[in-house]
């Protein structure tokens, strides 16, 4: 048991006898010690101290984090942390991102909320990320919890306009309302005027994001809202809000520090905007006036013509998102010269090698940079190579994290950046296709890989991809000791490669692999490994029901799900997904049908 499983260490029945009346002054002194002590991971480690630390450290804990739902049932974390006010849940395995877990999979909110609304009544906060929460179970939110007061949803389905309706009436209290990349399920005739639903006095807004929702919405009521509420510090909106639009939500909170600009155009047709006066002219006063900004997103539909209007908070800037900014490198150099204190980036490839080289010669401060694909076909040639990639090493050595989606690239340039940037933490370097070699001199892309988990000491998540051989994995495993997430697309040359992981690794928590041709045998090597990690997913790999069977069986405390779009019987039928973890409950009960557990 990890901290992401229950939120802390193990623990039998025996530990939650009542200590003798002589050992209670002592854990009244360590309770008031442990609460000032907030790592999860030092939490994990107090509590394995022995029974009278688990028991104190369990009635402190404030923060409980699940990092799979069905690791633990709701009622044994709530038996064991009683006196909870914040919980992140996580469900769905990762790559439920990408479209690989089919939907109705599961990672339902229902029977934790359920539980919760019972037992936690002073419950304040709520994170979910890729769970299904329907409205009723945002209506028992609202509800249950007097004092309710943050919900984030990440990655979540199963909810309308309807719930979220009822989240903005009913729970007075509320500072942060965040919704990121879900999936809101309205239709436009359907869609409920959620943000009229505000209380009509003073609000405790302090971070308001909603730009996946995509029904339109009352600006008016949007408008007033922000203007009472003076702690706003973030807002992010939908592409509804046209730039006219949002020159007077700016107007309304000058102390935003984040701000999500939606679709950064005008609402009206023609030169100028004609909207009344001079729109550019109107929004350059604005962002002139935003003295407090440090973030900008958003940019959906982007007119570049608007785009000089945010050259005077460029310079104030640590972030910036153009993620869903078709931009080339020309309309985007005008900005990067003026952002001199970036330090995240995120970009649509589109802004090619150029706009990188302008990035690495502007930015030296930058920590992270994410840089995805317009177009994710194998078919595409891309616009950013190992060209921006070198560039960006040289120019900011001061990175920590990079996403990198390319269709081309060469061992050299990842070479460089494992010398020029050696405090990465996290390298995903996606290239896209199947089995790309090194695109200068066709070689496999071993070396390159190998530099990187080399040379960056402090790496702990990696993603690989391209041509690679065992040889790569070999690297892996011998120099990635503090790799925690290791996820492997379109690689791999044999059974071998993935025994070097597992063998090596041995910190892995977190290993997906994806159209790669470990079979059976790679699998079955890993046997006294998987109890210490948080999941295994493999998709479109060489794995038959008899090797996940076998593997079931030796590790009975280890839920083995196959994930096939067709159920057929019979030993030898191909797995077409494999998704394993830890549990400390029996295997779940709401398994849809192309769900089998072994």
């Amino acid at each position: 048991m990890s901290e992401e499983d229950e939120g802390g260490g193990g623990g039998g029945p025996e530990s939650d006898i009542a200590p003798p009346f002589s050992d209670q002054v002592l854990e009244n002194v360590l309770e008031s010690v442990l609460q000032f002590l907030t790592s999860r991971r030092d939490r994990n480690a107090a509590s394995l101290v022995c029974r009278s630390w688990y028991r104190a450290e369990a009635r402190t804990r404030r923060d409980l984090f699940i990092g799979n739902c069905y690791a633990v049932s709701p009622r044994r974390a709530i038996r064991r942390f009683s006196c909870v006010r914040a919980v992140v849940l996580k469900g769905k395995p990762r790559f439920a991102d990408f479209s690989l877990v089919p939907h109705g999979w599961g990672a339902h909110f229902y029977p934790w909320v359920v539980d919760m609304a019972s037992s936690y009544p002073f419950l304040e906060k709520i994170c979910l990320k890729r769970m299904t929460i329907k409205d009723d179970d945002l209506s028992l939110i609202a509800q249950s919890f007097p004092f309710f007061k943050d919900l984030s949803l990440i990655c979540c389905d199963g909810f309308s306009t309807v719930g979220l309706a009822i989240i903005a009436e009913k729970c007075r209290c509320l500072r942060v309302l965040d919704l990121i990349e879900d999936y809101i399920e309205d239709e436009e005739d359907d869609a409920v005027d959620w943000i009229s639903k505000f209380p009509e006095t003073t609000t405790t807004l302090e971070s308001l994001v909603f730009d996946c929702v995509g029904s339109s919405f009352n600006f008016d009521a949007l408008e007033a809202l922000v203007s009472r509420s003076p702690r706003l510090r973030q807002l992010r909106v939908n592409h509804h809000v046209a730039v006219e639009q949002l020159r007077r939500l700016m107007a309304r909170a000058p102390q935003l520090t984040h701000l999500g600009t939606g679709a950064f155009r005008s609402a009206f047709p023609g030169p100028g905007g004609g909207g009344g006066g001079e729109p550019e002219f109107d929004l350059l006063s604005s962002f002139a006036s935003s003295k407090s900004l440090v973030c900008l997103s958003g940019f959906r539909e982007v007119e570049p013509e608007y785009l000089p209007a945010i050259y005077p908070v460029c310079t104030t800037l640590t972030s910036l998102n153009f993620s869903y900014a078709y931009l080339t490198a020309d309309e985007l150099k005008p900005v990067i010269c003026h952002c001199h204190n970036l330090q995240t980036f995120w970009v649509l490839d589109t802004v090619g090698d150029e706009g990188l080289q302008a990035v690495a010669e502007t930015c030296s401060d930058l920590r992270e940079l994410r840089v995805f694909p317009l177009d994710a076909t194998e078919d595409s040639e891309g616009s950013v190579s190992d060209i921006g990639l070198q560039a960006i090493s040289e120019g900011c050595p001061k990175l920590r994290s990079i996403l990198y989606f390319c269709q081309r690239m060469t061992n050299a340039a990842v070479v460089a950046m494992s010398k020029n940037c050696p405090d990465l933490v996290v390298f995903r370097l996606c290239i896209m296709g199947r089995h790309r070699p090194d695109r200068i001199t066709g070689e496999p892309m071993d070396e390159g890989f190998g530099a990187i988990v080399m040379n960056c000491k402090k790496l702990t998540r990696l993603s690989v991809s391209g041509l690679l051989t065992d040889k790569a994995f070999e690297y892996i495993g011998k120099y990635g000791k503090l790799v925690r997430t290791l996820s492997v697309a379109f690689a791999g040359d044999s059974d071998l490669g993935l025994r070097y992981v597992l063998e090596g690794c041995s910190r892995l928590q977190k290993l997906e692999i994806r159209d790669s041709p470990f079979g059976d045998s790679a699998l079955l090597s890993g046997l006294q490994y998987y109890y210490h990690m948080r999941f295994l997913w493999m998709s479109s790999c060489k794995l038959s029901i008899r090797g996940c069977r076998d593997v079931a069986q030796s590790l009975p405390h280890l839920v083995v799900e196959v994930i096939n779009d067709t159920v057929e019987d019979g030993d030898t039928e191909n797995v077409e997904k494999l998704y394993m973890y830890r549990s400390l409950e029996v295997p779940r009960d709401d398994m849809p049908p192309f769900v089998k557990i072994l």
